[in-house]
């Protein structure tokens, strides 16, 4: 028998998603169920954007101005997928980032584009968002398990989003956010839909007041953080580049060559991501608007708002209120689902986000895959130690939530002018889309401009 000792292969390298590879270029699904069966990256900004935007801001400002902010939440839902759209046919079409688009804008730099540091700023103001989810769940298991005090709780939440975050890619987390979106999307339809059966909480005379175009007297502040956060908020749209990067459309689609092949390939995954992005769309506008007229109806009937410690019980009237008190239970569920799901989320893309500006500021070289994965583990530490440390300045979760939302909200006219940029001045003429894409973009933009700047002169205008 040979003693010799054979050696060990080596553990095969990390495979940088980043980086184009031949062996990953395919062409796109045509059918439509083979379309559907490579969408992902919406799943996961799905399970972003249902969760403290509108489990509580949403159902905030129901409660706060009933009906009459209906068509807020709807225009907010519909019009900024045109935004995320043109970022990520830029993305598809370029191999850029998000962050690495942004960063071509041209204005005061310091080591990267002020649009990035402006970007890092809201993310860190955010925080104030992970930090009310955290008070949410941290909430709801105390009042299943009260053995443990809501601190301890977030302690545990804490160590359990660390386990998960630094030992998973890209398909563990899909995954989770898709289970994630789709347990509490369909009891939240089902609760807005037993609410139209109670006339005491509902009315179609009520609902039509929503359309009305007025907008609310009170809750002025809540209504431009639930603009900043429902549909797609400023933090998701910098977010989905990466994801559809990650979920491998640009790969797919190979390095620009302006050849017939590529143009056919590039619009093809293009196709793809818009279905991708229609169908997130969908999800979070049904979630939204179930969310909202739960607290237009229910809470605001009852002059009710979610407030402290009791915002959970009180939120937890939406479901009893219309299902019968069998159904707390079920809302306990559906809350921690959807709160921690966006802990989760978020966490995931934001320190992927970061990660990414690291390299842009030099650090490190972009192809350099392993130490993209160092930094941004390090990242999923600070972006989780930040707002658990915020919960402890026990600050009303509910004004936490504001926070985040002003800060998102006041992102947004950068944002969509810094896509019309991207679309005029960097977009490869071979993926230029059709007219009425463009024009949408820029009604998109126009409006969130408008919508923004008009409600900063009128919080601004008390002060004066």
């Amino acid at each position: 028998m040979s003693s010799e000792v054979r050696p060990q292969p080596s553990p095969p390298a990390i495979k940088d998603p980043y980086a184009y590879h031949t062996e990953d270029v395919a062409e796109p699904p045509v059918a439509f169920f083979d379309i559907l069966k490579r969408i992902g990256p919406g799943m996961i900004l799905a399970a972003s954007i249902v969760g403290s935007g509108e489990l509580i801001a949403t159902t905030t400002l129901g409660a706060e101005v009933g009906y009459v902010a209906l068509w807020i939440i709807i225009i907010s839902c519909l019009l900024k997928p045109a935004i995320q759209s043109e970022m990520g046919r830029f993305t598809i079409a370029t191999g850029k980032t998000g962050l690495a688009s942004f960063n071509l804008i041209p204005g005061p730099r310091l080591g990267v584009s002020w649009v990035v540091w402006m970007w890092a700023l809201m993310v860190l103001v955010t925080m104030f968002q992970i930090g009310a989810m955290f008070a949410g769940v941290a909430q709801v298991l105390h009042t299943l398990m009260p053995v443990m005090a809501v601190t301890a709780w977030v302690l545990v939440l804490l160590a359990g989003t660390l386990w998960l975050l630094l030992g998973g890619g890209y398909e563990r987390i899909e995954h989770l956010a898709t289970i994630k979106v789709g347990l509490f999307t369909m009891l939240t339809l089902l609760c807005a839909m037993m609410l139209t059966s109670k006339p005491q909480y509902f009315s179609w005379a009520q609902l039509a007041e929503g359309f009305g175009f007025r907008l609310p007297k009170d809750g002025l502040s809540t209504a431009l953080a639930v603009f900043g956060i429902t549909g797609v908020g400023a933090a998701e749209l910098f977010m989905y580049p990466y994801w559809c990067v990650e979920k491998g459309y640009a790969r797919f689609t190979g390095p620009l060559d302006s050849s017939a092949d590529w143009r056919r390939r590039a619009h093809g995954w293009i196709k793809v991501m818009n279905v991708d992005i229609i169908a997130s769309m969908i999800i979070y506008t049904v979630a939204t608007l179930a969310f909202y007229l739960l607290g237009a109806g229910v809470l605001h009937s009852q002059g009710l708002l979610p407030k402290g410690d009791e915002m959970i019980a009180v939120l937890s009237r939406m479901y009893t209120e219309t299902l019968g008190p069998w159904a707390l239970w079920l809302f306990y569920a559906g809350a921690i689902a959807t709160l921690y799901g966006t802990i989760f989320a978020a966490t995931a893309a934001n320190s992927r986000v970061f990660a990414d500006m690291v390299s842009l500021l030099g650090v490190y070289d972009r192809g350099d895959y392993q130490t993209r994965v160092m930094w941004r583990k390090r990242f999923v530490v600070g972006l989780l130690l930040i707002p658990v440390g915020l919960y402890f300045l026990k600050v009303d979760p509910s004004a936490m939530v504001k926070i985040g939302g002003v800060a998102q909200a006041m992102m947004l006219p950068v944002i969509a002018i810094g896509t019309l940029y991207l679309r005029h001045k960097h977009m490869p003429k071979e993926v230029y889309p059709r007219t009425w894409v463009t024009v949408s973009l820029w009604v998109a933009s126009i409006f969130t401009i408008a919508m923004m700047g008009y409600y900063t002169v009128l919080l601004v205008q008390p002060a004066l």
